[in-house]
């Protein structure tokens, strides 16, 4: 992995870029962060060690999946199911088990998975780390329903990925003898792709959990060390603070230039805003893809409000190439692409954009890997992750909590029915009767 951030320098953009001395100034604040990662400041800081994690009963239970199931259907919602989502896309294959992930109450939905897959030959992975995710919890009881129905037993199709210790969801699989697996205590959901809640799925997929977690373990020796121009995600999270401070630019977009990668940008998404948009602060992620997206967006990146920093992922080996075929000699506006191949075009464009940016004075950031494979998928999972921990504390927040997530899930149980939040109901009520700015029609 190397990171260029150039096109973000006063040498490239003028008064618009940030100075040598700017970064030289900031090396105190990165210092107490790094101080605070190192001292574990946070107890969530837990996903550190997940590198360093004994992956043989994951890879047994992905085992144990492979020969018993024609479907994998994957239970749960942001976290628990945005990072095996990457995982599904950047190394899904054709072979059995055919893989689902139902990570959203539409029922539309749920009933196009159900009328795929034969429950007789499928096994279901709750994912939830606390065991009362409202989503989740729907949608298993459902499962449950239904296996109960066709005279299956849930012991026999069910894995449960929870809480080691506590939690309805690890009661569930203790009263019941279900499989299970846990997710380490200190470990909080988007920080927890690389613990069982996505290492399972990979063992599924035919992935050794260990090579992506050897990927992490290279990540992790070269971004725990204190000094800030040697730390690719400090170097990284100071660079995004600094355009925020100086010159308020809050909108941070993720444009991976690969298909296989486009769920990887709405992983960095949950990440990055759940962890960073507190008390009035924080950076606004958005989800992109290379090349699509410079045809629909990049016009308003480069004549748009000057609130954004892109941050481009590069692949140097896409691992397959075509050639362009040398035909059309006559036809100027096709014949120049003959020749080439693929790969180099789409390299082509990335850098094309980037330097486009670059030239209006917007700023951009490239990460490179080499190829996309198991251990650079660990590697960038792991290096998000510490860069949005340490950010989050240049911030003075806490990076793991969010408060005013469960605001909206205390409202969500209230309109349900749940018995002890009865004040809650009675304010939703009120609302309702008050909302009626209203215009549309019925037909």
């Amino acid at each position: 992995m190397e990171i260029n951030y150039s096109f973000m320098m006063e040498e490239f953009l003028k008064e618009k870029g940030i100075k040598p001395e700017d970064i030289r100034e900031f090396e105190p604040e990165a210092a107490k962060a790094h101080k605070m990662i190192q001292e574990r400041g946070f107890s969530e800081l837990a996903f550190l060690d997940l590198p360093f994690q004994d992956t043989r009963e994951i890879e047994d239970t992905g085992r144990w999946i492979r020969e018993k199931a024609e479907y994998f259907l994957i239970l749960g919602i942001g976290g628990s199911a945005l990072g095996p989502r990457v995982l599904l896309d950047t190394f899904k294959k054709t072979h059995r088990p055919n893989v689902f992930i139902y990570d959203n109450v539409d029922p539309g939905t749920l009933d196009r998975i159900l009328r795929h897959i034969k429950l007789k030959d499928t096994v279901i992975n709750v994912i939830t780390k606390s065991g009362t995710t409202g989503e989740t919890v729907a949608s298993f009881m459902i499962l449950w329903d239904s296996l109960k129905k066709e005279g299956l037993r849930p012991e026999e199709h069910i894995v449960i990925t929870t809480d080691p210790e506590k939690g309805p969801m690890r009661r569930i699989a203790k009263e019941y003898a279900l499989r299970s697996l846990s997710i380490p205590s200190g470990v909080v959901g988007r920080y927890s792709v690389l613990s069982p809640v996505g290492l399972l799925l990979a063992s599924v997929l035919g992935v050794k959990p260990q090579e992506l977690l050897e990927g992490a373990r290279q990540v992790h020796k070269r971004c725990t060390v204190a000094e800030l121009k040697e730390n690719p995600a400090y170097m990284f999270g100071s660079l995004l603070h600094l355009m925020d401070k100086k010159f308020s630019r809050r909108i941070n977009i993720l444009m991976p230039y690969s298909d296989a990668l486009k769920s990887f940008s709405e992983w960095f998404c949950q990440l990055w805003a759940e962890s960073l948009g507190k008390n009035g602060k924080g950076l606004m992620p958005y989800p992109s893809v290379g090349a699509v997206d410079q045809h629909s967006q990049l016009q308003l990146w480069i004549e748009g409000p000057d609130d954004k920093v892109v941050i481009f992922i590069r692949i140097e080996d896409y691992g397959v190439d075509y050639k362009i075929p040398e035909i059309f000699p006559d036809i100027k506006e096709f014949a120049f692409l003959g020749g080439h191949t693929l790969s180099k075009l789409i390299q082509a464009e990335q850098e094309a954009t980037a330097l486009s940016l670059m030239k209006a004075g917007r700023p951009n950031i490239t990460i490179s890997i080499n190829t996309i494979s198991p251990t650079t998928i660990g590697e960038l999972f792991h290096f998000f992750e510490i860069a949005t921990a340490f950010t989050g504390i240049l911030y003075g927040i806490n990076p793991f909590n969010q408060p005013a997530v469960e605001e909206g899930k205390l409202y969500t149980r209230a309109m349900m029915g749940s018995p002890d939040l009865e004040d809650r109901l009675r304010e939703v009520m009120s609302v309702r009767e008050k909302a009626n700015y209203k215009i549309g029609y019925r037909p």
